[in-house]
This record gives C-alpha cells, sequence and structure tokens, in this order.
C-alpha cells in the first residue's frame, strides 16, 4: 500500500463504547469523518470560497476487530479514485502503536457540491492537485 494521504490519530473516548465496552460501530463512522475534516480543513480552511462543500455520498466499512477502552486509533486515507467532482478514498482504522492491528477498513465517496443548487461541481484545484500528486 501507498504512503497515506493523511494520518490522525484519536483517542477512545468512554462515551464512545457500547453496552459491551467496544466502541459503537457508528463511531467507527465518526473517527472516518474526523479524520477527513481535518485533512480538508488542511488544504481549504473555508470552504465557503470554493462555492462548494463536500459531501459524503457513499461508505463501505468492513469491520475486522472490535476496538476496546482504552486505545488510540490512526486513521490513514489515501486515494483510490479521483474524478471530475468526486474523490475516493480509502481508509483504514488501525490501533496507532501496533498498525497491523486493523480495527475497519473501507473506502468513502465524497462529491464537490453547491449547496444552493444541490448539484455536483468540480473539485477545488487545491484538492485536486494534493490528491493527483498523491495517486502518483
Amino acid at each position: 500500500m501507498s504512503s497515506p494521504l493523511s494520518q490522525l490519530d484519536i483517542d477512545v473516548r468512554w462515551r464512545d463504547l457500547d453496552a459491551n465496552h467496544h466502541v459503537n460501530n457508528a463511531m467507527y463512522l465518526s473517527y472516518l469523518e474526523e479524520a477527513r475534516v481535518v485533512w480538508l480543513n488542511q488544504i481549504i480552511s473555508d470552504w465557503k470560497v470554493t462555492g462548494g462543500v463536500p459531501v459524503l455520498a457513499a461508505v463501505q466499512l468492513n469491520f475486522r476487530r472490535p476496538i476496546g477502552y482504552p486505545a488510540r486509533v490512526r486513521v490513514r486515507q489515501f486515494v483510490r479514485r479521483l474524478g471530475r467532482s468526486s474523490l475516493t478514498l480509502g481508509s483504514t482504522l488501525s490501533d496507532s502503536n501496533d498498525e497491523s492491528c486493523v480495527f475497519a477498513d473501507g473506502e468513502v465517496v465524497l462529491v464537490w457540491a453547491d449547496p444552493i443548487a444541490g448539484t455536483s461541481m468540480p473539485l477545488p484545484e487545491a484538492l485536486r492537485k494534493i490528491c493527483e500528486h498523491a495517486a502518483d
């Protein structure tokens, strides 16, 4: 696997746990979201200047093993596909101390969209350049 486009370590919070004292499966998606937003904000600090916003269009996630508490999760993202107005990010969630311990993997599809018209629009140039470079 190529080097990640982005990487973020997230501490598991007590409130993330379910009745079985594992991280609730919905929280895996929250960890992916947090990593995406942090990464996007590093590229485009004010999305409004682009005239659009990233919209989550699809998610596919494979749950590999439960996350206990305490834990620190490493979220890594990779470019899988770059379209005109969409971006597919591959993702892994692993133990930050042992990346061979994978909790989940999968991908998300983001579409850059005009929030008023409700239609897709081209990805911002700054985002496209970073993704093209990472895909090389």
